[in-house]
């Protein structure tokens, strides 16, 4: 995400940016609201005398808009993020559209901005200057490939052939397509970790280094007991993405997660549930607050989590906010979306 320009005031006022990603997108989907007011370029018709007639003719022209948000949708696999409301600032003031929002899309938000959503922003400025990685998971006959996004792994492509006793042509073939599939899915991305258990992966390496041999030197191998979605999170617990990534958003919910199950484990310095939770605050003793993004939203939506927010915030506690679309994210939601690592075990 690349910030053109921010002018706030006690933390209201606008923001204009650029989406550079489809992390950029996801990331919007949870700091844009209802209420908000956001600006863009977009396409509209524009009806003179005689489109009245034909309305099917009429002309479409780009046009700044600027949209009262009603209602916002991420469509994650045609890399779109659609903003629905009314206009309030252009042409045909008072009407309904959508905006598009794409990859390389510059809007202006302006609202009044919570503390974690101008953290979300800074994460997201930060993170587009992070090396980008993918995670390819293998055994005989069959492998995964995925992308290491800011929300999770996104499996891009899954191969699966039949190789009889593994070796010999059939072995070969399996690894030529493999490699052709890795190699399109590596184009822009700065590191490749190659997961898997047992010699396979060791196997199809040493085949990249004959036939890809630039595309070696981006690879770094890891041991994992399985693959696929497995997989994927086997190579995020062992910190491997996190070496590269260094403080990854996805790494570090991992590691809260896991840390959070250990204490819930022998009874100790945790809470989960919104009651549980809310009285741990009550005794000062939040230390990092582990919430979802979407019991953020559906709390907001009925405005009862702000002010709790700040309470947090005001005793020194940090706020973590989880995907998800993400494994950790859905132990959490499991959890009832919210959580909390503490300073000292409150009784409840």
């Amino acid at each position: 995400m690349k910030i053109l320009k921010k002018e706030l005031r006690l933390n209201e006022g606008e923001i204009s940016l650029v989406a550079e990603s489809l992390d950029d997108l996801w990331h919007l989907k949870y700091i844009l609201e209802p209420g908000d007011l956001v600006y863009a370029y977009t396409r509209r018709r524009v009806e003179g005398a005689t489109d009245k007639l034909r309305p099917e003719k009429a002309e479409k022209k780009t046009v700044r808009l600027g949209i009262g948000v009603e209602k916002v949708e991420f469509h994650r696999f045609s890399n779109r993020l659609r903003v629905h409301g009314v206009i309030i600032d252009g042409m045909d003031i008072g009407a309904y559209h959508t905006l598009n929002i794409e990859e390389g899309t510059s809007i202006s938000i302006v609202k009044k901005w919570k503390n974690d959503q101008l953290e979300r922003i800074k994460e997201a400025e930060i993170a587009s200057r992070r090396p980008r990685v993918i995670i390819a998971t293998v055994e005989e006959g069959e492998a995964y490939i995925g992308v290491v996004r800011q929300f999770g792994v996104e499996e891009s492509s899954h191969l699966e052939r039949s190789l009889g006793k593994g070796e010999g042509s059939k072995r070969n073939e399996f690894f030529g397509e493999l490699a052709s599939q890795l190699k399109w899915a590596a184009e822009k991305v700065e590191a490749v970790i190659l997961a898997g258990p047992g010699f396979t992966k060791e196997d199809f390496l040493e085949f990249l280094r004959v036939r890809e041999p630039e595309l070696t030197k981006k690879i770094v191998i890891e041991d994992t007991s399985s693959i696929g979605v497995s997989g994927f999170q086997e190579v995020l617990r062992r910190g491997a993405v996190d070496r590269i990534m260094q403080e990854s958003r996805i790494g570090r919910e991992a590691k809260l997660i896991e840390e959070l199950m250990k204490e819930i484990s022998i009874d100790g310095k945790a809470a989960y549930g919104m009651a549980d939770v809310r009285n741990a605050q009550g005794f000062g003793a939040i230390e990092t607050l582990l919430i979802t993004d979407e019991l953020l939203r559906t709390e907001r939506e009925s405005n009862s989590i702000d002010d709790f927010l700040r309470d947090v915030e005001r005793s020194q506690g940090r706020i973590v906010v989880f995907s998800t679309e993400f494994e950790p994210g859905k132990k959490l939601e499991s959890l009832g979306g919210i959580a909390a690592l503490l300073r000292f075990r409150v009784n409840v």
